[in-house]
C-alpha cells in the first residue's frame, strides 16, 4: 500500500514537472506570435489613423466603401496576381459568367501599361471574325478610354448580351496604328 501510494505521488510529480516545462515552452514558442500579432494590430492601427485622416482632411469628400474595398483588394493582390476582393456586384458578375448566360467578343486579355492587351483571339467567335488579333491593345471601349479601369473593369463593358454590340478602339503593329472594329 505505501509503495502504491509512492508510485501514485511520483507519478503526480512527474506529471507536474511536464506540466509545467509545457507551459514554460508554450509561453517561449508564443512569445513570437504574440510579438506579431502586436505589430498586426499597431499596422492596422496605422492604417485606421490614415483613413480617419483621409476622412477629415482630404480636398473633397471621398468615397470611404471604395476606399476600404481598395485597400483590401490591395492587400489580396500584394499576395498573387490572381487574389482579389470580389464586392457584391463583381461577385454577381462571377457568378453569371461562370454560369454561362452571357455573350461574349471570344478574347483572352491582360493587361499592360494601363491598357488591355489581347492574348489571343478564340476561333470563331466575334473577335476573331471582326480581324481582332493576338498583341491589339484595347484603348477604349464605346469611346470610353480604358486608361485608369481594372481588367475586371474592362471585362465587363465587353461583356453583354448576345448580339449586344460593342466598339473597340484598338491600337496595333509596332506604330500602335489605332483600328476600330
Amino acid at each position: 500500500m505505501i509503495r502504491k501510494t509512492a508510485l501514485i505521488a511520483t507519478g503526480i510529480a512527474i506529471g507536474a514537472g511536464f506540466a509545467t516545462l509545457g507551459q514554460q515552452a508554450r509561453a517561449v514558442i508564443g512569445a513570437p506570435a504574440q510579438a506579431a500579432s502586436a505589430d498586426t494590430y499597431k499596422n492596422l492601427s496605422l492604417f485606421g489613423d490614415v483613413f480617419d485622416k483621409v476622412r477629415a482632411d482630404y480636398v473633397e469628400k471621398p468615397d470611404e466603401q471604395k476606399l476600404v474595398e481598395n485597400a483590401i483588394n490591395g492587400m489580396l493582390t500584394s499576395l498573387d496576381p490572381h487574389s482579389s476582393y470580389l464586392d457584391a456586384k463583381a461577385f454577381k458578375d462571377m457568378r453569371t459568367q461562370t454560369e454561362g448566360k452571357f455573350g461574349g467578343l471570344g478574347i483572352e486579355v491582360t493587361q499592360e501599361d494601363g491598357l488591355v492587351k489581347v492574348v489571343t483571339p478564340i476561333d470563331d467567335t466575334p473577335a476573331s471574325r471582326a480581324g481582332i488579333m493576338s498583341g491589339d491593345l484595347i484603348g477604349a471601349i464605346d469611346d470610353e478610354t480604358v486608361q485608369g479601369m481594372t481588367l475586371n473593369q474592362a471585362v465587363d463593358k465587353m461583356r453583354g448580351a448576345i448580339n449586344t454590340p460593342v466598339k473597340l478602339t484598338l491600337f496595333r503593329g509596332k506604330n500602335k496604328d489605332k483600328v476600330e472594329v
